[in-house]
């Protein structure tokens, strides 16, 4: 595990958006694994500015993400589909036929969360996972309980996710109850994975991902046996960290 700890958002955005243009450069047909939620929103203003930049391209690019609310589809504003067009994707050039968002209204969730994986698996792998987690170890959707050898699948929402989610909607009602998730084993066969965290909301959970032995209790801390892992993580977000906590 490699932690690069920075002193705020900016510089966590522009980090994680270095280690993703390193690899658009140096891959020929990059698969990228993204994320949605406030954190990343960062990471895809440098993408966006260094594309227009004329610094890199999508052209060639595939993209997979992490997870899609069950019951809404891409019009409505709280999707992570509308999410990732707003975003990233109606700013830069990835084809819009490799821009892969999991369905959350296919009549058959089962078979459309095979089929992901199915369309994972042709593309060869994902050569960057980007990753946030929830203040209860979760990364996608994969609450705790969730099996380490899970693929694509329909999770129940733990009830502290949906409340925190809840600041992109009018009210918790309005919070969808289930999600479609890569599964964690997915997560964990990307090539790379890259986890960002910021801010002091996030201060006890950094401190518990830290602490945490590996357990299904707590997602995340499977990220710990990856063989190609960075955290990066700004100051506020670290602060509850004591110094004879040491990377492993």
């Amino acid at each position: 595990m490699k932690i690069l700890k920075v002193k705020n958002y900016e510089q966590l955005s522009k980090a994680a958006c270095d280690i993703v243009t390193k690899k658009i450069k140096n891959i020929e047909h990059p698969v990228l694994g993204l994320a949605t939620g406030s954190t990343p929103e960062g990471l895809y203003k440098c993408l966006i500015e260094r594309y227009e930049a004329g610094e890199i391209t999508f052209a060639n690019a595939t993209s997979f993400n992490l997870d899609e609310y069950v019951g809404l589809d891409e019009t409505h504003p709280g999707s992570y589909q509308y999410y990732m067009k707003d975003k990233l994707f109606n700013h830069i050039n990835l084809p819009a036929e490799r821009a892969f968002v999991p369905s959350g209204t296919d009549e058959d969730l089962q078979a459309h969360c095979e089929a992901y994986e199915d369309k994972i698996k042709k593309a060869g792998k994902i050569d960057i996972q980007i990753l946030g987690i929830g203040i209860n170890g979760h990364i996608g959707f994969n609450e705790p309980g969730t099996s380490f050898d899970s693929r694509t699948h329909v999770v129940e929402l733990d009830e502290s996710t949906r409340e925190v989610n809840s600041r992109f909607f009018n009210s918790l009602d309005e919070v969808p109850t289930k999600a479609v998730t890569m599964g964690i084993q997915t997560i964990m066969d990307a090539d790379e994975v890259v986890l960002i965290i910021s801010g002091e909301n996030k201060a006890d959970t950094v401190l518990a991902f830290m602490e945490s032995e590996i357990s299904e209790e707590f997602p995340a801390s499977i990220l710990k046996k990856h063989p190609n892992f960075t955290l990066i993580v700004d100051e506020p977000a670290y602060s509850k960290v004591p110094d004879n906590i040491a990377a492993e």
